[in-house]
């Protein structure tokens, strides 16, 4: 009851991604129909309920512009876990202020790296014209697609059936 669900629109936009008692709710009250049901069934007492993997509203929602949220998980996902200064590949990674704090750097996407502890050792407080680094690529806050937002739960082969509604936004 907890496989997560792809939650669209009135217009096929995703949303976002529920629990499957939820689904099954919002279908059962009329707000939603299912469109793909890629899991089964739900076997009550007296009847049966197909477990659904996309369902959409049946009502338009608006919704403000969508954004990335500025949060560690996501600078180490948009720097693809990479050192930006030397590029290993570390399961030990840590996040480092291209400006430093103390000389007026901002917590922004735009001032935010991530990088392994030897680089950011290295670095320390200085810039990176002091301590003679370079950056791989300049850092940037991600395009909020739909691939970016929802593509963590197609991992690994689950909820393969999404794709043809994420890749269209």
């Amino acid at each position: 009851m907890n496989d997560p669900v792809l939650l669209l629109n009135a217009n096929f936009e995703p949303l976002n991604v529920c629990s499957t008692r939820r689904a099954v709710g919002l279908i059962q009250t009329g707000k939603a129909e299912m469109l793909l049901n890629g899991r089964g069934f739900i076997q009550t007492v007296r009847t049966q309920f197909p477990r659904p993997s996309v369902i959409r509203l049946v009502y338009m929602i608006k919704r403000p512009r969508v954004r990335v949220p500025l949060s560690k998980r996501e600078i180490f996902r948009r720097d693809h876990y990479r050192c930006q200064y030397c590029g290993v590949r570390n399961t030990i990674l840590t996040i480092d202020h291209i400006i430093p704090r103390r000389l007026g750097g901002d917590y922004s996407w735009t001032n935010l790296v991530t990088a392994c502890q030897e680089c950011n050792l290295k670095k320390g407080g200085r810039t990176l014209q002091e301590c003679g680094l370079s950056l791989l690529q300049p850092p940037h806050e991600p395009r909020p697609t739909a691939d970016y937002i929802f593509g963590h739960h197609l991992i690994e082969g689950q909820n393969d059936d999404w794709e043809q509604f994420l890749h269209g936004w």
